[in-house]
């Protein structure tokens, strides 16, 4: 088990959903402002993997704060940055809420490396994330340990995509990401059988994140007027968990 590793932040972060011409145009027009993570620079396609592996309690609390809009909520969810359980990737336990406008997202390392426990996540994992090894500890570990006992949380569903990041070449807080090819997987696993039930999400649409934490500048504003482009209140997971059938929008 990795020592602990913690990373915090509180931003604002806005969603669009552009189809396929929208989204090359856009992107089209970041490129004057902003320029290629360092990350993926070198990357084919300029791409990486993202899989989530998301919580909730019997009653799917998470999932109805989300669509009811509360501006006080949080969600649980494992991450890794690859698809091969083989793969050189770490691991990542993260609380992901809004508190107000913002976004906040607290998050403390379970694994460096995928490769360090040899394949094995099947129904042992989760028992070990609640019981870490001596120096893999945390405020956050401990917060994920009470509320599984408390409100009975469990993996719900597994959302994959691919994402691009851009940064600002101007604002050094002004990101934006490009995510598509999303698919959500009803499962309890980091890494589920190909048998598990897997649908694709948003299919033909991509999702842009915007992500700054005081201000959006204006060159960007002019952007999103030039295409008419309007914030959406969605949830990957949200996303996958009604399509999927796990749990169902009545609003």
């Amino acid at each position: 088990m990795a020592n602990a590793h913690i990373l915090e932040f509180s931003r604002f972060e806005f969603k669009y959903v552009l189809h396929k011409t929208q989204r090359e145009a856009v992107e089209a027009e970041l490129n004057y402002f902003m320029e290629l993570d360092p990350f993926v620079a070198q990357k084919e396609d300029h791409r990486y993997e993202v899989r989530s592996l998301y919580f909730d309690d019997p009653a799917r609390t998470a999932f109805a704060d989300k669509i009811d809009g509360l501006k006080l909520r949080s969600k649980f969810r494992v991450r890794t940055y690859s698809r091969n359980e083989a793969g050189p990737a770490p691991v990542f336990l993260e609380e992901k809420g809004r508190i107000d406008n913002r976004v906040f997202k607290h998050r403390v390392a379970l694994l460096d490396d995928l490769r360090a426990i040899d394949g094995r996540f099947d129904d042992q994992f989760m028992p070990t994330l609640m019981v870490p090894e001596s120096g893999g500890d945390s405020a956050l570990l401990d917060d994920f340990r009470y509320q599984t006992f408390r409100k009975g949380l469990a993996p719900v569903a597994l959302i994959d995509y691919l994402r691009r990041p851009y940064i600002s070449r101007y604002d050094h807080d002004f990101r934006v990401t490009f995510d598509e090819q999303l698919t959500g997987i009803e499962t309890h696993l980091l890494f589920p059988l190909t048998t598990a039930r897997t649908r694709r999400l948003l299919v033909g649409y991509t999702v842009m994140e915007v992500k700054f934490d005081t201000r959006v500048p204006a060159w960007f504003h002019r952007i999103l007027q030039s295409f008419e482009l309007r914030r959406v209140p969605m949830s990957k997971i949200c996303e996958g968990m009604s399509t999927l059938g796990i749990a169902v929008d009545l609003s």
